[in-house]
């Protein structure tokens, strides 16, 4: 290790000598301390270097949130192993594309996961070493290692020097395209992401935050519970963000903090327990993975008057924290993405690359140290977004005179409508204004006379009438004809990803191929 060593697997041991007798992590039964999850962390680094994983060698994560899952994530570094996290609800053909295209030589899943991973294991991927994840009640297949046996070893930890730029993660897109990248993500890029995640989000040591969301998700792996380990503070690791096991989970561990997309935020407050449990401990909200409807802030303002809220925005090549909205301008400026954090620089371009004046909707474009390594082999595509000195974020947004990000819509969102340009946040916004309305995905479809229309799914609020009808006229008030809504479809549930974003190209396949277009307001001016 080098005297000035400054890299992800450092954290925990820092943190274990500051803290040692501090508490670092609970799940369900099993309460860490620093320094236990230091010494967690050194066993298992020591175990892959044991079972024959080599500096750059790459090891596939397969599990839902567990305490392992936080080991696991310093350990590999610590090893200068690479650690490809891997979404636990893709199916055996899509977790064989990454295992394949990641060159895994290993896997670590959990127990009831491993029939999908044995299954996709015969599709794709070279893998030589297999580790299960067992709660101790559970047999360990033949063929496989158990990790409780991992953690067991008594050789010391690898002494490695890891350099900056060193690829530590292989983090894969949520597949908004057809197949998901592999994002390369060194020491350099976590690291820096980390300080301006704890500078932005002002985060102490004495924060005690539920962590809900997946950890194989960027935003709660990297903003949040990485953070905690850096700080010092204590982590409450749930298996998913269920409304209820989280309410109850801030009220039993005191709570300070929790990070969720806005459509989790939205679950826990219709949750029917959200006004019988004790919610005064939470001080610090966090939101990202899409824009917080206006409303939706306006009600958690009223409902928790000491919550202060923060927009985080980024992406997974980010690392992903991009920009950021702390609470003094929540009231004043609610929807926008607030300023760039302080490690990031970001900038308005235009078609050519070239920065836009103020108020000027452009290409949103980042620079700075935590921004991803490239594509894994993908060299064109790595060229594309890093075109002109910029990484090219693929979202369209403005300065306001505010010196305020505003995000208007992914570039593939936009609506192009009679050779007019609609952002469907602004049509979700007013539509989030009827009291009908619990959440809203407005995207466009082929039209027959203006090529594409904009066109709504709602799902009602619990308790709530209206119809088609009732909001296109909600619309027609607020919009001009050409972005007032041409169709809404009633629906059930929208569909997200894990990380809680709209799925918009699902509701363009589902809806888009009806014909003939029956729009009860296809008349509606453009």
């Amino acid at each position: 290790m080098q005297v000035r060593s400054h890299s992800l697997g450092d954290i925990p041991r820092r943190s274990a000598r500051r803290c040692p007798d501090k508490v670092a992590i609970v799940d369900g039964a099993v309460g860490l301390t620093f320094a236990e999850f230091d010494e967690l962390v050194d066993r298992a680094a020591a175990a892959l270097r044991d079972n024959g994983f080599a500096p750059g060698d790459r090891i596939a994560l397969l599990a839902r949130n567990c305490w392992q899952y936080a080991v696991l994530a310093f350990a590999t570094a610590r090893a200068a192993v690479v650690l490809v996290p891997i979404n636990f609800m893709l199916t055996a053909e899509e977790i064989a594309y990454i295992l394949d295209h990641s060159q895994v030589r290993g896997v670590i899943v959990e127990h009831d996961l491993i029939p999908v991973a044995a299954q996709a294991m015969t599709r794709g991927g070279m893998v030589t070493t297999k580790v299960v994840l067992t709660t101790g009640e559970q047999r360990t297949p033949a063929g496989w290692d158990d990790f409780a046996l991992w953690l067991t070893t008594t050789t010391p930890a690898p002494d490695l020097t890891i350099d900056d730029d060193q690829l530590l993660r292989l983090m894969y897109t949520s597949g908004t395209e057809s197949r998901p990248k592999g994002v390369m993500h060194s020491s350099r890029s976590l690291m820096a992401n980390y300080v301006s995640s704890i500078v932005a989000g002002s985060m102490e040591s004495d924060d005690v935050e539920i962590h809900s969301m997946p950890l194989y998700h960027c935003a709660q792996l990297d903003n949040f519970l990485a953070t905690d380990i850096y700080l010092g503070a204590t982590s409450i690791i749930l298996p998913r963000p269920d409304p209820e096991l989280v309410l109850r989970g801030i009220e039993a561990h005191s709570a300070t903090n929790y990070f969720a997309p806005p459509t989790v935020w939205i679950a826990l407050l219709r949750s029917p327990i959200f006004d019988q449990v004790d919610l005064s401990s939470l001080r610090k909200g966090y939101y990202g993975a899409s824009a917080m409807p206006t409303e939706v802030l306006h009600e958690i303002r009223e409902r928790l008057p000491n919550l202060a809220l923060w927009n985080f925005y980024g992406q997974t090549e980010m690392a992903p924290l991009a920009s950021a909205m702390g609470p003094d301008d929540q009231r004043d400026h609610a929807g926008a993405a607030g300023r760039p954090a302080i490690n990031v620089e970001t900038a308005i371009v235009d078609d050519t690359d070239h920065p836009v004046e103020p108020g000027t909707i452009g290409e949103i474009a980042h620079r700075g140290p935590h921004l991803m390594l490239g594509y894994l082999d993908d060299p064109v595509r790595t060229a594309e977004a890093f075109r002109g000195g910029w990484f090219h974020s693929g979202d369209l947004g403005y300065y306001d005179e505010f010196g305020l990000l505003r995000v208007v819509d992914r570039k593939k969102d936009m609506i192009k409508t009679g050779g007019e340009n609609v952002a469907s946040r602004e049509v979700e916004e007013v539509l989030y204004r009827h009291p009908g309305v619990e959440e809203v995905a407005v995207f466009g479809i082929p039209h027959p006379v203006w090529v594409e229309a904009v066109v709504a799914a709602v799902v009602i609020r619990n308790g709530g009438t209206t119809d088609e009808h009732e909001l296109i006229k909600h619309c027609r008030a607020h919009l001009a004809g050409f972005k007032t809504p041409k169709q809404v479809f009633f629906v059930d549930s929208l569909p997200k990803n894990p990380s809680g974003k709209l799925l918009k190209r699902d509701l363009r396949t589902r809806f888009g191929s009806e014909k003939p277009f029956h729009s009860p307001d296809a008349s509606v001016p453009q």
